[in-house]
């Protein structure tokens, strides 16, 4: 008997709420270690994908696309297809159903769905870290960094220096990044920093990171403000000789003028436009002057180069394309840039690490390892192995039961009972009279409306405290400050009388 829609739905909500509190309960538990913290946070990450997938089917039986859903909560309303409504048929019908099927499965039985998600808070994911990662505390670049010696864009420099510098793109000459080394280099570049970022820290949302960061990169590109890019590619190193030669046209008149800059200089502007470079000054100045009022795709091919004849259109196309290739390279690099601050601590780490290593001998670097090796061992066994207490012992301050002979010597197996605190239990003779200064017993006594003095010492039973407290106010009568005998009053005479004295007097009308 398959589960119908309506059921399916129920147990999908079901399984969320349970997979929310789990996340709840999960997050709640503090992690001590790295290691701990680690998979605390894939665990978290499975349960969020498991009720991000459950959603989605969810989402899909709500959408009702092929009307399944609908039929079906008309059939539990006995409503047939012809529209007559038989609510009792429709409920036999499906009790004869489940009857049938629980007579052909006497032993099926119902199968909890909480003792299988309990188990994922047990788990212990399995994350792929190289031994030089050390389980996502440091960074692996050797891979990269051995590209980056091999490539014409690098240098010779040591480990320690590389990773000084392998976040300052800005130091590459501009001629090199559209290399296919250098672009190659930086998606390898970028793919192991989000793997890494990935498996050290899996509830952070790379794509969400990586849309913010492109919107950002497209404001400082089109404004021009971006560090590095402030031409957006179109400009060029000192290696490029395209800048220099370019005449702008605009401020000059006439032919004559153009003549007066020279013929090394016309021949270097026509060579840039593709048109031909011979000829006196003054026929290199008029076909230059040409191209002032005349779009180069307009200009006879006779004034064009052998070999040479481009297009403007076909120049526009090549820039344009030259533009989009940098700004690829450029987003990658702020990409990279982004994620290097995110990873800021890792970074530091390993330069410390690597300059730890650099000043160790062979000997010291293998003794290091095994004494990680065994530390680790030790505390994973630690976490494992259950603290064996028999005897139900306190626990001292090493998380440890304490000795037997201490719990005699204490008395920590007698135990004693306050009424006043609610009838709470204090183990021992030292933690039962601690208790009377403690802030339970003295908020309960003044909830009796009686003062927490040594007279009330030893006293547990809330009878015997009132019977007390109303004995010593009777003692105390007798020395009890009377208003109407001790109170002193003054007429105008100076003459002193007490308060009932004083009243007898004025209501005779002798004051």
């Amino acid at each position: 008997m398959s589960a119908t829609l309506l059921e399916q739905a129920r147990a999908a909500h079901e399984e969320i709420e349970r997979l929310e509190r789990l996340v709840v309960k999960e997050l709640q538990k503090e992690a001590k270690t790295h290691k701990e913290r680690l998979h605390q946070n894939h665990r978290v990450k499975n349960m969020v994908d498991s009720i991000v997938d459950t959603t989605e089917r969810l989402a899909n039986i709500y959408e009702d696309n092929d009307n399944s859903r609908r039929d079906e909560i008309a059939a539990l309303g006995g409503q047939t297809t012809s529209g007559q409504n038989n609510v009792f048929s429709a409920f036999y019908d499906r009790l004869k159903e489940i009857r049938d099927y629980h007579r052909r499965h006497p032993n099926a039985r119902v199968v909890d769905a909480g003792d299988e998600l309990e188990e994922m808070l047990k788990e212990e994911p399995w994350i792929e870290f190289s031994g030089e990662e050390s389980y996502g505390r440091y960074l692996d670049l050797h891979d990269l960094y051995n590209h980056y010696l091999n490539s014409k864009f690098g240098h010779l420099i040591e480990y320690s220096a590389y990773l000084e510098e392998f976040n300052q793109t800005e130091k590459i000459p501009r001629n090199q990044k559209l290399t296919r080394q250098y672009r190659e280099y930086l998606a390898n570049l970028l793919e192991y920093f989000v793997y890494f970022f990935q498996r050290t820290q899996p509830l952070q949302d790379v794509e969400k990171i990586f849309s913010k960061v492109e919107g950002e990169f497209e404001e400082r590109w089109n404004a021009g403000t971006l560090e590095g890019w402030e031409d957006k590619g179109t400009g060029n190193d000192q290696s490029s000789a395209v800048e220099g030669p370019l005449i702008d046209l605009d401020d000059y008149d006439s032919v004559e003028e153009l003549s007066e800059l020279g013929g090394e200089r016309l021949k270097e502007a026509l060579a840039a436009l593709g048109l031909k470079t011979g000829g006196k000054v003054e026929e290199r100045a008029a076909r230059l002057f040409l191209t002032k009022f005349t779009p180069l795709e307009e200009l006879d091919r006779k004034h064009f180069a052998k070999g040479t004849q481009q297009s403007q259109k076909k120049l526009e196309e090549e820039a344009s394309n030259q533009v989009h290739a940098f700004k690829e390279v450029a987003l990658m690099e702020a990409q990279v840039q982004r994620l290097c601050e995110l990873l800021c601590e890792a970074i530091e780490e390993t330069k410390a690490h690597v300059e730890k290593k650099q000043a160790l001998r062979y000997e010291e670097m293998e003794a290091e390892r095994e004494e990680e090796e065994v530390q680790a061992e030790s505390e994973s066994d630690d976490e494992e192995q259950q603290i064996y207490n028999p005897l139900k012992l306190p626990m001292g301050w090493d998380g440890k039961p304490i000795p037997y002979w201490l719990y005699k010597l204490h008395g920590l197996g007698q135990e004693f009972k306050c009424e006043i605190c609610g009838n709470y239990s204090y183990w021992g003779r030292r933690a039962f009279e601690r208790h009377f200064k403690e802030w339970r017993h003295q908020h309960n006594m003044r909830c009796l409306g009686i003062p927490n003095t040594k007279n009330f010492h030893e006293i547990t039973s809330i009878k015997d405290a009132k019977a007390l407290w109303e004995r010593i106010q009777e003692r105390q009568g007798v020395n009890k400050w009377r208003p109407d005998l001790e109170e002193e009053y003054e007429d105008k005479e100076g003459n002193v009388y007490n308060k009932k004295t004083y009243t007898d007097l004025q209501r005779q009308g002798l004051i």
